[in-house]
């Protein structure tokens, strides 16, 4: 690694203030503490409500199951492993409370499909709505018209503009974006070492609350906690080719800045784009870190390869509580504005324990051959 300036003792040498803030010694020691809390806020600044404390009883259970509720599943995009997961949380705990589903789409990230799609599925009148929005505000109305119709709406991740908790949906559902921003950080350091470096970051550029989470809060404790690390360049991604994005936005990083170190991608797909930036610039010394485990970035993670670090959500969890949420909405019980569940530091020590907590499964075997 290209050795770094000491930026503070520069600006001390000067005569410069400099902040005071101590640096976090021991990155380890922030990343344990980030399983026993959540630090996000929900979409309206609310206080999270662990997803653990969840609970419906045999009797509301069997209550559930006479009322022969039909669900439906309407993601933002499918293909990659946190939606595979999601929904097989969804359908697994859909399936103990007997509720049928009977649609499940993928809107590419397009809202124009997304209310397509919301419209659709109303003909088939469900009882239950669970879905992320792609663009909040462009799907709102939509959404409005579903809650009118008497539907129990679960929201992942984020709620349009104008709607209200307990109201006009039951609850949303959301992984600890802002904490697994956090680790994704701390790892960055960590990997980095006492030297630190220059680094960039791959964001998304969009009106999307988790993913502007993740980005704030990775760069909230760079800077607050790490001065031996500067962020150099900065690139946000709209997709949908979000991998074929990022990697256009990290090759023009690792061109305008040859002593790059590393590059933070805001989720497992863009990093996959990065990975390949990387790989063309024959820049084996890269160091990414990113967020939600997917098996491509931990195949790479297994090999020793770029990541070196990523925040895991648990989108399994996280379906079986919005099933649980949407049964709370059938029974007419009382339900957490906002629930949470915890990040998940990974790195390749945990990978393998780390890939059964997320898909509540072994890890596959490309992953397990990899750590061989």
């Amino acid at each position: 690694m290209i050795m770094k300036r000491n930026i503070l003792g520069i600006a001390a040498a000067l005569g410069l203030a400099v902040s005071t803030a101590p640096a976090v010694a021991d990155p380890s020691a922030a990343l344990a503490a980030l399983q026993e809390t959540v630090l996000s806020k929900g979409p309206s600044g609310e206080n999270p409500s662990p997803a653990a404390d969840l609970m419906l009883s045999q009797t509301e259970i069997d209550q559930i199951k006479a009322m022969n509720a039909t669900a439906a599943i309407v993601m933002h995009y499918g293909g990659n492993d946190w939606s595979s997961a999601q929904i097989e949380g969804l359908k697994f705990q859909f399936g103990e409370m007997g509720i049928k589903v009977i649609a499940v789409t993928d809107a590419g990230f397009k809202p124009e499909k997304q209310v397509a799609d919301i419209e659709t599925i109303m003909m088939m009148e469900p009882d239950i709505m669970v879905s992320v929005p792609t663009d909040p505000s462009a799907t709102a109305a939509a959404y409005k018209a579903v809650a009118a119709a008497g539907v129990q709406i679960v929201f992942m991740e984020n709620t349009p503009p104008g709607m209200t908790a307990g109201v006009d949906y039951v609850s949303v559902v959301s992984a600890d974006n802002y904490g697994n921003g956090v680790a994704s950080a701390h790892l960055m350091a960590q990997a980095l070492g006492d030297e630190g470096g220059q680094i960039g970051l791959v964001f998304h550029a969009a009106d999307f609350f988790v993913t502007r989470q993740r980005y704030d809060a990775f760069k909230a404790t760079i800077n607050e906690n790490y001065p031996n690390i500067e962020i150099v360049a900065e690139q946000g991604i709209g997709g949908p080719d979000f991998s074929g994005d990022a990697d256009k936005a990290a090759s023009a990083m690792l061109v305008s800045h040859a002593d790059l170190d590393g590059i933070w991608a805001v989720w497992d797909v863009p990093a996959e784009g990065v990975i390949s930036a990387a790989r063309v610039a024959g820049r084996d010394d890269l160091v990414i870190t990113t967020i939600d485990l997917g098996e491509n970035v931990a195949i790479n993670m297994a090999q020793g390869g770029f990541i070196k670090g990523l925040g895991a959500q648990r989108p399994f969890d996280q379906g079986v509580a919005e099933a649980m949420l949407a049964g709370y909405g059938l029974l007419g019980k009382e339900a957490p504005a906002f629930v949470a569940v915890p990040a998940l530091p990974v790195t390749k020590d945990n990978l393998l324990e780390a890939w059964e907590t997320v898909y509540r499964s072994e890890a596959t075997k490309n992953i397990q051959n990899s750590m061989n």
